[in-house]
């Protein structure tokens, strides 16, 4: 493509080409090109300019004009242009080429206008799998899961794109559960008999660590290697971060060390943030140390991993050095997320003051995680005001999050201020807001199982139960206490309730 390009060089509408009779293959291949090399869509070699230019000498366009000039709109600020060039598309009659037809269901999409993709689509007569593909490609890129699984499920057939693409729904959405279902039954589907290709076991790998389904994505591993599928450095960063999520920090390594010396950023930066998940502090640093003298420039990612490991190991100095010196050696301007892991390193360590220095120092404003960031750490060293104030940005940002509105009243009640402390719950009463039961996940023998606070619906419960009792007498012969003073002061607050409602 690029030689075809440089061939025609001394014939480009912004030199010398003048001619009408000049074939549209040359414009096509100059749009082509200009796409490859990926020009913005209004830079003065950007695929509408040539585009335009085309039609100023008076060159009928043809199918394979719009492919690649559709397929430069990629963004909602391109939405406008997409739709003049959808007119002259619609002007020449050419809006019913297969080709041209599923790539205006791309540009809608990628412009974010389902409404106008899902019109395209239901004008085709007879859609091709591109086409279905790319429907199925709209609804997952906006989020809408349901849907994009209704009209999976009606395609006449499928290839290893619709699945794939599926399942990267289901993931992006957080589905994780239903897309391992989804994987299941695509390698027992006899309707469609397709393998799975390294984009398919990427995004398994990442719904397995998402859930921690460590036997899932041993499994996983394991058909990657029975199927012969080259583990590329693509593949190997979705390894190592399934593994790390999984708690497998040693096959992770593992995997890292086996992807040889041409690893990129990406698995740098997966290895880096497994470490310090994990607690390994002082190894994730050596690493960082290693990448940077295998002259891998580290990006915002894996500075946020370096941070997290500081966090989590108490390496205050080092956490500062490095968020200091982030912009200054490596370009990188720090995010809210680095600023969230300095106001946590702070907060963990009983340096309130600094990371207030922080809050008051960011250039945006401060998020939920900042301000949960602040909140855990004033807690944990009893800075009371601190808690209050980081309590009421959390409601003031997500005013249904129950847990904020729970924590703050039991704040109140701590520090005897039992008005406050009902008027939170009044306050979440007024806003409709319910407490959200906690719940967690375990796999056990390859099953996923899900468990919530009370739920009683298990099949195993009067066993589970009994084995609960017997790891807490366990624990009690061991000298454990468990900590409850949150449960006897949300008691105590509810009965502070009643009295108040008396006393009125």
């Amino acid at each position: 493509m690029r030689v075809q390009t440089k061939l025609i060089s001394s014939t480009h509408p912004t030199l010398n080409l003048s001619h009408p009779t000049i074939e549209p293959f040359v414009w096509n291949t100059l749009i082509r090109g200009a796409y490859v090399q990926s020009k913005g869509p209004h830079s003065n070699e950007s695929p509408l300019r040539i585009f335009l230019r085309m039609r100023f000498h008076r060159v009928e366009p043809d199918f394979y004009t719009f492919p690649f000039l559709l397929q430069s709109f990629n963004s909602p600020s391109h939405l406008q242009s997409g739709q003049r060039v959808h007119a002259q598309i619609l002007h020449f009659g050419l809006g019913s080429d297969p080709f041209v037809q599923t790539s205006l269901i791309n540009m809608y999409s990628s412009s974010g206008n389902l409404g106008y993709a899902q019109q395209v689509f239901d004008e085709i007569s007879q859609p091709d799998l591109p086409s279905w593909n790319s429907i199925v490609n709209a609804n997952v890129k906006v989020g809408t899961a349901d849907v994009a699984r209704e009209l999976f499920d009606r395609m006449p057939v499928r290839n290893v794109i619709s699945w794939s693409c599926m399942l990267n729904g289901y993931v992006t959405s957080g589905d994780y559960k239903e897309a391992l279902s989804l994987f299941r039954r695509m390698q027992t589907s006899e309707v469609d008999d397709v393998r799975p290709n390294a984009f398919t076991m990427s995004v398994v790998l990442s719904a397995c660590g998402r859930l921690g389904a460590l036997e899932h994505g041993k499994w996983a591993h394991a058909y990657i290697d029975r199927c012969g599928m080259e583990v590329d450095v693509i593949l190997g960063t979705s390894l190592i971060d399934m593994y790390a999520k999984c708690g497998s920090i040693d096959r992770a390594r593992w995997v890292f060390n086996n992807l040889g010396p041409n690893k990129d950023v990406m698995a740098w930066s997966a290895m880096i943030s497994g470490l310090a998940i994990h607690g390994h502090g002082k190894e994730c640093l050596k690493l960082f140390s290693e990448m940077k003298n295998s002259e891998v420039r580290p990006n915002a990612i894996t500075l946020l991993g370096v941070l997290c490991a500081c966090v989590h190991g108490g390496l205050v100095n080092e956490g500062k050095e490095y968020f200091t010196g982030m912009n200054r050696e490596f370009g990188i301007v720090p995010s809210i997320q680095h600023y969230g892991c300095m106001v946590d390193l702070y907060g963990r360590t009983g340096l309130i003051k600094e990371a207030w220095d922080v809050v008051h120092s960011m250039p945006m404003e401060p998020d939920v995680l900042v301000w949960g960031a602040l909140l855990s750490g004033s807690r944990m060293h009893g800075d009371i005001g601190t808690c209050e104030v980081a309590l009421n940005k959390l409601i003031e940002l997500e005013p249904t999050n129950s847990g904020a509105y729970v924590l703050l009243s039991n704040v109140y009640a701590k520090v005897g201020k039992w008005k406050d402390a009902r008027n939170m719950r009044d306050l979440m009463e007024v806003n409709g807001v319910r407490k959200v039961p906690g719940w967690s996940l375990i796999e056990v023998d390859g099953f996923i199982h899900e468990f919530f606070v009370g739920d009683e619906s298990h099949p195993e419960t009067k066993e589970i139960y009994l084995m609960l009792e017997e790891i807490l007498d366990r624990l009690n012969m061991k000298g454990y206490a468990d900590d409850t003073k949150e449960q006897q002061l949300l008691y105590t607050v509810e009965v502070i309730d009643d009295r108040l409602l008396i006393n009125d």
